[in-house]
């Protein structure tokens, strides 16, 4: 293993190395996360070092933002079509969490809890349409309907299966997250509203449409559109979203695509975004 490492290290050094990628969900590396979390000092040291390096991109697994009905309301609301953004809601009403290696998801010490693990895409897609930072946050959740039968070396799930989060950020936008786990019978499994002064936008998945409209306009006025990315050959889970945030960081690497208009992430908006997971889970 020492061998391994010190041969990573001298592959780094070479100017020709493009991509550098973390996947590591094994127990020790989240227990060095948790630690980083608790000091802010290294996280900084990586902010002001970015600033030096404006080459550089920072990805992160976050594949909602590139799902087809969800990027065309982030361009909406870029655009400024609705207007300086109001109120956030986030609905997912779905199905319990799928049986995965080992049962790893049925426990908050593996996963982070429900809504880290299930609803990290959401907090990143408020954060985005508020453009501020999160400053408080109330939750209520419970385990009322899954996994109360089930049991594991012993052990029964500890994982909440619904929930309502409120987030409140720096300019007065405000998020809500309602999630539901037991919910089959939504023909929607992600709603999402976004009201700006102007306007307000909507986005459903799977349909894949986004309905966006003025209040100058009123209903007679709002628009429906089907959302679509014929680069998409194969759907999977997450409605292709994944291949294109693939693609885009691949164009991106081969210089293809201007930086300005990548949909990724700075430095500081990611620590942004796991302090708003740190103050979920104090909630």
């Amino acid at each position: 293993m020492g061998r391994e490492h010190l041969v990573n290290l001298h592959y780094l050094r070479d100017e020709n190395v493009s991509v550098v990628a973390v996947a590591d969900p094994h127990l020790p590396s989240q227990q060095q996360a948790l630690k980083l979390a608790q000091s802010f000092n290294c996280p900084i040291q990586v902010i002001e070092a970015a600033k030096h390096r404006a080459d550089v991109l920072v990805l992160v697994g976050l594949e909602y933002r590139y799902m087809p009905p969800v990027a065309k309301l982030i361009d909406l609301v870029k655009g400024g079509v609705l207007g300086q953004v109001k109120m956030v809601s986030i609905r997912e009403h779905r199905f319990p969490f799928l049986v995965k290696v080992n049962n790893w998801n049925r426990f908050n010490c593996n996963s982070g809890g429900t809504l880290v693990e299930k609803c990290c895409h959401f907090f990143d897609l408020m954060t985005l349409f508020a453009a501020s930072n999160p400053v408080r946050v109330m939750a209520s959740g419970a385990i009322d309907v899954n996994h109360k039968d089930e049991f594991y070396d012993g052990k029964v799930p500890d994982i909440i299966d619904n929930a309502y989060v409120v987030v409140e950020f720096e300019n007065g936008t405000r998020g809500l997250l309602d999630l539901c786990m037991f919910a089959e019978g939504s023909k929607n499994e992600q709603e999402i509203s976004v009201v700006g002064q102007i306007g307000n936008g909507e986005a459903f998945v799977p349909e894949s449409i986004v309905r966006w409209g003025t209040r100058a306009e009123g209903r007679d006025g709002v628009k429906t559109l089907k959302a679509e990315d014929d680069r998409i050959k194969y759907d999977g889970l997450h409605h292709g979203s994944s291949y294109l945030e693939h693609l885009h960081f691949l164009s991106w690497n081969n210089h293809s695509v201007p930086k300005q208009i990548s949909p990724t992430f700075s430095a500081r908006g990611i620590l942004e975004d796991i302090n708003m997971l740190c103050m979920v889970c104090k909630e």
